[in-house]
C-alpha cells in the first residue's frame, strides 16, 4: 500500500498552486539547523497495594502488594544531508520491571515499560531512518526544532517519506494532550488507541515506509511496516508479502473560535502468523492458540481521535477503537474496543504556568470470540487468568506535572482500575505513581 508518488506529486501541486510565494527555498533558509542533538531520561516508580482476588491465573496481576521502577534515557540525533533529505538515528536505554511480568491489565499503567525478559538497562537503536521531503507549493511555514525535529522553514504543501526504523506511534494517532507516557497521561490504552495492535517489536518499534502528504489544513499519512515474528517477539518477520501492518490516517486541523483543534480518522489491517479464537476452543473445552496460527492472518479495524482547544490553557481529547476481535493480540495489547476522553489544564491558572494536571478515563472490552476464549482457560501474552467472569475494564487516571526546573519536571499519578483483566473476580486496583523526566 505504497503510495504512488509520481501521481501524487502532481495532483497535489495543483492543490496548492494558488498559494503565494512567501518564502525562499528551504536550503536557502539561513535559519535551518544542520543537526541538533537532544536528551531525554525518565524513571517511573509504580506501586499497587493487596487487592481482592478470587483466584490467579499465569498471566494475572499479582494480588499482593509491588513496588517496581522503569528507567528509559534517550539521545536524539538528527542531520540535514541536503535541502530535502535528513538522517534521524536514536540510541536508547531502557530498564526495569513492570508489575508481574507486564500482565493482568490490557490497559497497562507505564507506557515506558516494555514486556522484556530481563530488568538490566540494555541499550538499543529504537530509530534510525531517512526522512525525505518535497515540496509542492513554494510557500513555506518556519517549524521550531525539537527531538528528531529540525529547526527551519519547509513548504505549506509538501510530501514526505519516512524509511527505516521508527515507532508506528510516532506519526500516527498522535494527540496533543494524550500521547507521551513521558510527560502526560501513562496508561497504555490513554497513550494510544487500545483497540489498534500497531506492530512493533517488544520494545515497541517496527521497520518499514511511511509517507504523508501534508496540505493547509489536512493531511494524509500511509504506512506498512514489520510485523515480529511471534506474539510481542523482538525479532522482525522478513516474509512481508505474507505477515505486514499496513495504516491509513486521515487528519483535519481547525480552529473554531480562534481555538485549535484536529480530527483523526486510522484505519489498519494486520497480516501476521497470528491465531483465531473460535478454532482455539478445542471439544473438550481445552484450548491451543498456538495450533491455530497460520501465516496471513489478517486482524483489522478503525479508530477516531479528536483533539480540541477550549481556552489557552484548558484542553480536550477523545478516542475511539475498534478492531476485529477475531485474532488474538500480535503487538500491543488485548483490547478490541476502547472509549476513552479526558482534559488537561495548564498551570497558568494558577500562577504555575508550566505545570499541567490531567484528568481522564477509559473504558476497555473484549469481542465475543475473545471473552469465550478466557473463559475457557486461555491466554493472551499479557492477560489470561485461568477463568474470566467477564465486565469492561474501566480505568481512571489523574496526574499532576510540576516542572521543578527548565529540564526537569516530576509527576505525581494516581491510577484505579477497575475489573482488571476484564475480570469481575479480580480488583479493583489503585496504582501511585511517581515519575521524573529530565529533557534537553
Amino acid at each position: 500500500m505504497l503510495v504512488n508518488r509520481p501521481l501524487i506529486l502532481p495532483i497535489a501541486g495543483v492543490l496548492c498552486a494558488w498559494l503565494p510565494a512567501m518564502a525562499q527555498n528551504a536550503g536557502n533558509d539561513p535559519s535551518a539547523d544542520r543537526w541538533s542533538v537532544h536528551f531525554q531520561a525518565t524513571s517511573i516508580g509504580q506501586h499497587h497495594g493487596p487487592f481482592p482476588s478470587l483466584y490467579e491465573g499465569e498471566n494475572s496481576l499479582p494480588s499482593h502488594s509491588e513496588n517496581r521502577v522503569s528507567l528509559t534515557a534517550t539521545v536524539f540525533l538528527a542531520y540535514r544531508i541536503n535541502s530535502w533529505t535528513e538522517l534521524v538515528v536514536n540510541p536508547e536505554v531502557a530498564g526495569g520491571k513492570g508489575f508481574g511480568q507486564v500482565t493482568g491489565i490490557a490497559g497497562f499503567t507505564n507506557g515506558e515499560i516494555p514486556r522484556v525478559a530481563e530488568a538490566t538497562p540494555k541499550l538499543y537503536a529504537a530509530r534510525a531512518y531517512l526522512k525525505n521531503t518535497w515540496a509542492l507549493s513554494p510557500e513555506t511555514e518556519f517549524v521550531q526544532g525539537g527531538p528528531n525535529q529540525l529547526s527551519g522553514r519547509v513548504p505549506v504543501c509538501r510530501f514526505t517519506m519516512i524509511t527505516g526504523k521508527f515507532a508506528l506511534t510516532d506519526f500516527f494517532d498522535n494527540n496533543r494532550y494524550s500521547h507521551d507516557p513521558r510527560r502526560q497521561f501513562m496508561n497504555w490504552s490513554l497513550m494510544s488507541n487500545g483497540a489498534w495492535d500497531y506492530p512493533a517489536d517488544t520494545r515497541g518499534y517496527t521497520i518499514g515506509t511511511m509517507q504523508e502528504l501534508t496540505m493547509r489544513g489536512w493531511s494524509l499519512r500511509t504506512a506498512t511496516v514489520m510485523e515480529p515474528t511471534e506474539a510481542n517477539g523482538p525479532t522482525f518477520d522478513t516474509r512481508i508479502a505474507q505477515n505486514r501492518g499496513v495504516a491509513v490516517e486521515w487528519e483535519q486541523r481547525y480552529q473554531p473560535m480562534g481555538h485549535a483543534g484536529a480530527l483523526r480518522v486510522l484505519g489498519f489491517e494486520n497480516r501476521e502468523r497470528a491465531g483465531t479464537f473460535r478454532e482455539a476452543i478445542l471439544a473438550d473445552g481445552t484450548t491451543d492458540l498456538a495450533a491455530t496460527r497460520r501465516p496471513g492472518t489478517k486482524k483489522y479495524g478503525f479508530g477516531v481521535n479528536l483533539e480540541q482547544e477550549i481556552t489557552r490553557d484548558i484542553g480536550a481529547f477523545a478516542r475511539y477503537g475498534w478492531s476485529d476481535g477475531k485474532t488474538e493480540a500480535w503487538a500491543f495489547t488485548q483490547i478490541d474496543r476502547s472509549a476513552s476522553g479526558g482534559v488537561s489544564v495548564q498551570g497558568r491558572l494558577w500562577k504555575r504556568p508550566e505545570d499541567t494536571i490531567g484528568l481522564a478515563g477509559v473504558r476497555n472490552y473484549l469481542a465475543g470470540d475473545d471473552r469465550r476464549y478466557l473463559a475457557s482457560g486461555g491466554l493472551g501474552f499479557i492477560i489470561g487468568d485461568g477463568r474470566l467472569n467477564y465486565a469492561p475494564e474501566s480505568i481512571t487516571e489523574a496526574y499532576y506535572a510540576w516542572r521543578a526546573r527548565r529540564d526537569w519536571t516530576i509527576t505525581l499519578d494516581y491510577q484505579r482500575v477497575v475489573n482488571p483483566a476484564y475480570n469481575r473476580d479480580r480488583g479493583p486496583v489503585s496504582v501511585a505513581t511517581l515519575r521524573v523526566h529530565w529533557e534537553r
